[in-house]
């Protein structure tokens, strides 16, 4: 994402603004998401609805002012592969991933659209890398086990955050 914010602020400053705008309403969504996320094992629509259209607002006008309209075309393919492939996931094993991962993951692949195809899929294999060790830390220390139910939003916000940190992939 530095990658694209530098461009943009050689092109127009009203974009890199706008970008840097849309990252500061995901570290704020996703601090508020993980922290309840953590506590009661949902993710309210109250916070994650109204996030779609701020988001694709802000990183849609950064893109098209900055001329950039193909990032815009990915932000929103981001935005469906991600939502669809956490629908698939719910679809064939409920018990695994609640709803609100599913609407979660259409909104950060907003983000990891407009940064790329290639950090959409380092964003989702991070998510698991990260709840999948968390969840080896859990039952080594015998604090779960197999069966253990983990809020898996934060490992989400997590591995979107390491995904956007990478410099381009492509």
């Amino acid at each position: 994402m530095t990658d694209i914010l530098a461009t943009y602020l050689a092109e127009s400053r009203v974009s890199a603004v706008l970008a840097v705008l849309a990252l500061l309403g995901f570290l704020v969504v996703g601090a508020r998401l993980s922290i309840i996320d953590v506590r009661s094992h949902l993710l309210p629509n109250r916070i994650i609805f109204p996030a779609y259209p701020s988001a694709g607002l802000l990183l849609g006008l950064a893109g098209l002012l900055a001329g950039d309209g193909a990032r815009v075309l990915t932000m929103i393919g981001g935005a469906v592969v991600l939502w669809l492939a956490y629908f698939l996931l719910r679809v064939l094993y409920p018990a695994g991933m609640g709803f609100g991962d599913v609407k979660l993951a259409g909104l950060l692949g907003l983000y990891l659209g407009f940064v790329g195809w290639s950090h959409l899929l380092w964003g989702t294999i991070a998510a698991f890398g990260l709840g999948a060790l968390w969840g080896v830390v859990l039952i080594a220390s015998r604090r779960g086990t197999l069966t253990s139910a983990m809020p898996f939003g934060p490992f989400m916000i997590a591995g979107t955050a390491l995904a956007m940190g990478l410099p381009s992939l492509g």
